[in-house]
C-alpha cells in the first residue's frame, strides 16, 4: 500500500469520526405528518421529497401518500415538497402538526428545472449563466432510445462516436474523438475516467439506469470551477438518494439487434436490472443496484482500401486488384514493402537468379490480413454493482459510503481497435456533505484485464504461421516463377499470395485460435517468443475535493470555495510506462483551488458570477481559468454573456509512455525522455524534414553535375590509394576501382547538396492545451408553451496538442558519410523512429452556434427540437501549413421530437429524428495517405428513433416498445468504427413506488 492510500483512508476515516463526534448535539424535536396528493386528481402521491430547507433530513411520502417527519429544531422552519414532473412548493410550519395535507400541481410549463452544475449552487435552467442541457427522470423514462446514454444524442450541439455497443464518446463544439480526453464525464462527483487513459470508457462500468436521477451537460471549457480537462464540456450523472428514491425496481429489457453487413445479421441483445433502497429510520439508509447486459456487439466492417498504393483507390482496391491492399477493418496487412527491393536482397543472398530482377515491378505487397470480426471479441458483456450507505449524522451532515463497480468486454477505437476484454473498474467514495459545503474522497481503480489491440493480434498471427522475413521472399520468388511460366502481373500475384499463404491460420481453426491466444498472452510488444497485444494497466486514483458557501455567513454575496488534490499512480507492470531509476513506475501529482462570487444587481434582474481557479500538475506550470458571467432577466426573457477559459492537462500516457510498436517507439514529452534516448548527443529530425532531404537526394542523385562531382572524387581518392600502394597501378584495375566507388560517392554528394534541408528539432517547453471561449445566449419561455434556447460561441485553442514523428541516426560511426550526413536517417536498418507528443504553434479558431425550441400542444402534445452548427474559423490556414486538427465534427446536426406522454391513459409516445452532415474524420487509426488527402469523409446520415409505453399500474409497471435507427440504413460515426444498424427493444420495469 503507497504512503498516499494510507493517508487517503486515513483521512477520510477521520473525518467522518470527527464530525460524528463534533456534530451531534441535542435539539428539541418537532413532529410533522400529513398526506400528499395530486391537486387536479386527488389520488394520493407515493415517493414525494419531503426536505427540511438548508439541512439534510427528511423523508418521502409512503405507498398511501402520507409522511412522518421528526426536526430537531423548534418552528418556525420551511419544508420543501418536490417530485419529478410536479411543481416544488414550500410549506412554511409554524408548530408541530399531525394533519398537514399537501396539493402538488402537476408541471405544464417548460423550463421549470433545476440545475446545480453551471456554477455549483442550485439555480433554475433558465437563468444559467452559461449553456446547459438536462434530461430528468421522465426524460429518461420517455426516451426513444434502448437506453439514456444513447439518448444523449438528442440533447442540443452533442455528438457521440460509438465505437461498440457500450463504448460510446460524448463531444460539444467540435474535436470529436474515439475516447475524448476533452470532455469529463462524472457519477456523482466522481471524475468516471480510467486513470491510466484519462478518458471515460462510454457506460459500460458506469451508472445504471434504474438509478439515475438526472444527467446535466455543459458543453464547451468549464475548467474554471471543475478542473483540468473539461475542455470541451462535462457530464453530470447523478444517482438516486436511497432516503428519497425508496423500495424495489427492477427492469428487464431484449430485443434484436439487426445490420445486414454482420456475420449474423440480426441478433439478440439482454439486460437485467434491479435496485433496492430502504430507509431504515430517519438517520440511516441503502441502497444496493446490480445491471447486466450481454450482446453480440456491433462489427466493424468497412473494407475499404486505404493503402492508396499502386494505383489504388478506397472505393475500388480489394485484395484481388491490390497487392499492397491495406483494408480499414481488416488487420495484419497495415504494413507493405516494395517488391523489387526485397528483390535485390534475394540476389544479394543468392536466394534469387540477378535475372530475376527484370520481372520483379516497384509494385508493395502486403500481407493477407484478418478481418475484425476474426480477432475482436463481439461477446460484449457488462456488469455493473454498486451499494451506498447513507447515514445522516444530524440534521445537518449526511455521510455517504458508495461503492461502485463494473466490469465487461467491449471494444474500442484509438490508434488500434483494442478488444476491451475483462475489464474492471471500481469507485468508491466517502463524503460528508450538509447543506452548503461538502467533503469527498475517493479512489478509482482500473485494470485492463485480457484486453488486448486487436490489429498487432492480427500481425501475431501472421508472424507466428509465417514471419514477415520469410513470406515476403516467398510471395516476390512464386511472383518470378508464375512469371517465367508465362502468366500474366494479376496471376502472378495470385498465385504468389496462395503459395506464400498456404500455412495461413484460417479464422476459426484450432491453429488460428491457439495463435491468437498466445499472441494476446504477451504484453505489447511482445518478447523473444513472439509478437505481444495485450494491454496492460492497473493505474490507480486517488482523489480529495472539498467546497464551502458562505451564503450563511456572507449577506451582499455569494461566495464559494473548493479545492483539490488528486494522485495518479501509474501501474502497468512495466510494459506500458516508463520506469524511474528504481525501476518504477511514475506517480503524479495534482492540486487546485477556485473562488466564485456572484451578486445581484438591479432589483435582481442582473447576476454577475465571476470566478477564478488555479491548478498545478507537478510536471507543468500551475494553470490560472478565470470565468465572468452576466444573465440580464426581464420578464420571460433571459439574456447571458460569459467569458470562460479551459486546460487539457496532457494524458498520463503522454507524459509517461515508453512503449516499442511496429511503427515507432511511443515515447512521453517529458525532458526526461530526451535525455534518455539521448535526444541532445545525437539529435533527431523531424519526418518531414528527412522526407524533403530523401526527395532531395534522390533527385540529386539523377544530376548529372552532382554524378560528375561523385566522378571526382572517387577519381581523386583511388588515384590517393594507387599513391600509397593500396590498389596496383594498372590502368584496367583503376577504372574498374573508380567505375566501382562512384556509384557509392554519388548519393554522399547528393545529402552534403542537400544538407540544408535537414532540420534538427528543437524541444520547446511543454505547455498544457488551453482555450478560451466567449459565448452569448437567450433563453425565455413564451406563452407558457414555447421555450427558447439559443447561444453562439467562439472558441481560441492555444498549445494545442498532436503529435511529432521523429527520426535519429542509429548507427552512428564518426567519420563515415552515411552516418555523418544523415543517410542513415533514410533506412529503416539504421534508424530510429520515435512518436512524441508536441504543442502545435498554430492558433485553432471555431466558433458556432445552436438553438432549441420546445413547444407545448393542446392535449398533452410536445414538439420540438434543436439545430447545432459548428466550424474552424481558420481552416484556411492551417490547411496551408500541413496541420489536420481533427476537428472531426459535421457543419450542421439536428434534431427534431415529437413526443405525448399521455396519448390516451396511461399510454405514451416519443419520436426522434437526428441528423448530421457528412466531415473529414482525422486520427491516427486513419491511414496516413487518405488522410493526408482528406479522404476519410464520413458520410451524412439520419436516423428515426420510436418508442411507445403504456403503464401498467397494477403491477406498478411500464412497459415501453421501441426501436432505434428504425428505417435500418446503417450508419458509422468515425472512421474505422462499426456499423449500427437498428435496434429493435422491449423493456419492462417495475417500481414499487410507481406513479
Amino acid at each position: 500500500m503507497s504512503n498516499f492510500t494510507r493517508l487517503f483512508s486515513r483521512s477520510v476515516f477521520l473525518l467522518t469520526l470527527l464530525v460524528s463526534l463534533g456534530m451531534s448535539s441535542a435539539f428539541a424535536q418537532t413532529t410533522i405528518s400529513g398526506t400528499v396528493i395530486d391537486a387536479e386528481t386527488g389520488e394520493t402521491l407515493v415517493g414525494v421529497n419531503i426536505l427540511v430547507k438548508g439541512k439534510v433530513i427528511g423523508t418521502i411520502s409512503d405507498l398511501d401518500g402520507n409522511f412522518t417527519l421528526n426536526v430537531n429544531q423548534e418552528p418556525p422552519f420551511t419544508l420543501v415538497f418536490s417530485m419529478v414532473g410536479y411543481t416544488s412548493q414550500e410549506v412554511e410550519i409554524t408548530g408541530g402538526t399531525t394533519n398537514l395535507d399537501i396539493e402538488l400541481a402537476e408541471t405544464t410549463i417548460l423550463g421549470q428545472e433545476v440545475i446545480v452544475s453551471a456554477s455549483r449552487v442550485e439555480e433554475g435552467v433558465l437563468q444559467s449563466p452559461v449553456s446547459v442541457e438536462k434530461m430528468d427522470i421522465i426524460g429518461i423514462r420517455n426516451a426513444p432510445q434502448a437506453s439514456f446514454y444513447d439518448a444523449l444524442a438528442n440533447m442540443k450541439g452533442v455528438e457521440m462516436s460509438t465505437q461498440s455497443l457500450t463504448f460510446k464518446s460524448f463531444n460539444t463544439r467540435g474535436f470529436n474523438a474515439n475516447g475524448n480526453v476533452r470532455t469529463v464525464q462524472m457519477i456523482d462527483g466522481m471524475d468516471n475516467q480510467a486513470p491510466g487513459l484519462n478518458f471515460s470508457v462510454g457506460n459500460i462500468v458506469g451508472i445504471s439506469e434504474l438509478d439515475l436521477e438526472s444527467v446535466e451537460l455543459l458543453p464547451g471549457a468549464s475548467s474554471a470551477l471543475y478542473g483540468p480537462n473539461a475542455i470541451n464540456g462535462i457530464l453530470l450523472m447523478n444517482s438516486k438518494n436511497p432516503f428519497q428514491y425508496q423500495g424495489l425496481s427492477a427492469s428487464v429489457k431484449t430485443g434484436i439487434m439487426n445490420e445486414s453487413g454482420r456475420m449474423n445479421s440480426a441478433t439478440p441483445f439482454y439486460n437485467f436490472a434491479a435496485r433496492y433502497a430502504k430507509a431504515i429510520n430517519d438517520k440511516v439508509a441503502f441502497k444496493v443496484n446490480v445491471e447486466y447486459l450481454t450482446a453480440d456487439d456491433w462489427e466493424a466492417n468497412d473494407f475499404r482500401d486505404q493503402s492508396l498504393l499502386n494505383g489504388s483507390t478506397i472505393e475500388d482496391g480489394n485484395i484481388m486488384n491490390n497487392p499492397g491492399y491495406n483494408g480499414v477493418n481488416v488487420y495484419g496487412d497495415e504494413n507493405a514493402v516494395n517488391m523489387n527491393s526485397v528483390a535485390q536482397s534475394m540476389v544479394a543472398a543468392g536466394a534469387l537468379p540477378a535475372a530475376a530482377l527484370g520481372f520483379i515491378p516497384n509494385t508493395f505487397v502486403s500481407r493477407t490480413g484478418y478481418e475484425e470480426r476474426d480477432v475482436a471479441d463481439y461477446g460484449t458483456t457488462s456488469l455493473k454493482l454498486n451499494a451506498a450507505l447513507h447515514w445522516r449524522i444530524n440534521d445537518r451532515v449526511e455521510a455517504i459510503f458508495q461503492g461502485n463497480y463494473g466490469t465487461g468486454t467491449t471494444v474500442y477505437t484509438g490508434a488500434d481497435r483494442y478488444s476491451i476484454a475483462n475489464f474492471n473498474l471500481g469507485q468508491y467514495k466517502a463524503e460528508l456533505r450538509g447543506a452548503n459545503w461538502y467533503l469527498r474522497g475517493y479512489t478509482t481503480q482500473e485494470r485492463s484485464g485480457d484486453s488486448y489491440a486487436v490489429g498487432i493480434a492480427a500481425q501475431g498471427i501472421n508472424e507466428a504461421y509465417n514471419p514477415s522475413t520469410i513470406w515476403f521472399p516467398e510471395y516476390v520468388g512464386a511472383y518470378a516463377q508464375a512469371i517465367q511460366g508465362g502468366a500474366d502481373p494479376s496471376a502472378a500475384h495470385g498465385l504468389a499470395r496462395q503459395f506464400a499463404d498456404r500455412n495461413r491460420f484460417q479464422p476459426g481453426s484450432a491453429e488460428f485460435d491457439a495463435a491468437l491466444a498466445d499472441v494476446i498472452s504477451r504484453p505489447i510488444p511482445g518478447n523473444q517468443n513472439g509478437v505481444g497485444a495485450r494491454f496492460v494497466d492497473k493505474t490507480n486514483l486517488y482523489h480529495l475535493e472539498g467546497s464551502y458557501n458562505f451564503s450563511d455567513d456572507i449577506k451582499f454575496a455569494e461566495f464559494i470555495i473548493g479545492g483539490n488534490y488528486r494522485v495518479y499512480e501509474l501501474n502497468s507492470e512495466g510494459t506500458l510506462f516508463a520506469l524511474d531509476e528504481a525501476g518504477q513506475e511514475f506517480s503524479i501529482t495534482e492540486f487546485g483551488g477556485y473562488l466564485q462570487g456572484s451578486k445581484k444587481l438591479f432589483d435582481d434582474k442582473l447576476k454577475i458570477t465571476a470566478s477564478v481557479r488555479y491548478d498545478k500538475n507537478e510536471n507543468f506550470a500551475g494553470q490560472w481559468s478565470p470565468r465572468v458571467s452576466g444573465v440580464f432577466t426581464t420578464g420571460n426573457h433571459n439574456f447571458r454573456a460569459s467569458y470562460q477559459t479551459g486546460f487539457r492537462i496532457p494524458t498520463t500516457q503522454d507524459q509517461y509512455i515508453d512503449l516499442f510498436t511496429p511503427q515507432a517507439r511511443l515515447l512521453g514529452g517529458l525532458p526526461l525522455f530526451r535525455d534518455r534516448y539521448n535526444f541532445g548527443s545525437n539529435p533527431v529530425y523531424p519526418l518531414n524534414s528527412v522526407e524533403r532531404f530523401g526527395a532531395g537526394v534522390l533527385t540529386s542523385a539523377q544530376d548529372p553535375a552532382i554524378q560528375q562531382q561523385a566522378l571526382a572524387q572517387a577519381t581523386e581518392i583511388i588515384l590517393q590509394q594507387v599513391a600509397q600502394g593500396l590498389i596496383p597501378n594498372d590502368p584496367a584495375i583503376i577504372q574498374q576501382a573508380i567505375a566501382t566507388l562512384t556509384p557509392q560517392l554519388v548519393p554522399v554528394v547528393a545529402a552534403q547538396a542537400n544538407q540544408d534541408l535537414l532540420e534538427e528539432f528543437v524541444p520547446q517547453e511543454w505547455k498544457p492545451e488551453r482555450v478560451k471561449s466567449f459565448e452569448v445566449g437567450y433563453k425565455s419561455l413564451l406563452g407558457q408553451r414555447l421555450l427558447i434556447d439559443a447561444y453562439v460561441y467562439f472558441n481560441r485553442f492555444e498549445n494545442f496538442a498532436g503529435s511529432q514523428i521523429l527520426v535519429q541516426n542509429a548507427n552512428v560511426q564518426p567519420g563515415n558519410p552515411a552516418s555523418d550526413l544523415g543517410l542513415n536517417l533514410l533506412s529503416a536498418d539504421t534508424r530510429n523512429i520515435y512518436s512524441i507528443p508536441v504543442n502545435r504553434t498554430e492558433t485553432i479558431e471555431s466558433w458556432g452556434w445552436a438553438l432549441g425550441l420546445d413547444y407545448k400542444l393542446a392535449k398533452g402534445y410536445e414538439i420540438g427540437g434543436n439545430v447545432s452548427y459548428n466550424t474552424l474559423s481558420n481552416l484556411d490556414e492551417l490547411a496551408e501549413s500541413g496541420f489536420q486538427p481533427a476537428f472531426n465534427t459535421p457543419d450542421y446536426r439536428y434534431v427534431i421530437n415529437f413526443a405525448n406522454r399521455e396519448l390516451t391513459k396511461n399510454l405514451g409516445f416519443a419520436f426522434a429524428y437526428r441528423w448530421q452532415g457528412e466531415f473529414v474524420w482525422q486520427s491516427s487509426f486513419v491511414g496516413r495517405s487518405v488522410s493526408s488527402q482528406q479522404l476519410s469523409v464520413m458520410p451524412a446520415f439520419g436516423t428515426f428513433d420510436a418508442q411507445f409505453s403504456y403503464k401498467l399500474k397494477d403491477i406498478k409497471s411500464i412497459l415501453k416498445i421501441g426501436a432505434s435507427n428504425l428505417f435500418g440504413n446503417g450508419y458509422r460515426q468515425a472512421w474505422g468504427n462499426p456499423t449500427v444498424g437498428t435496434m429493435y427493444f422491449v423493456s419492462l420495469t417495475f417500481d414499487e413506488f410507481l406513479n
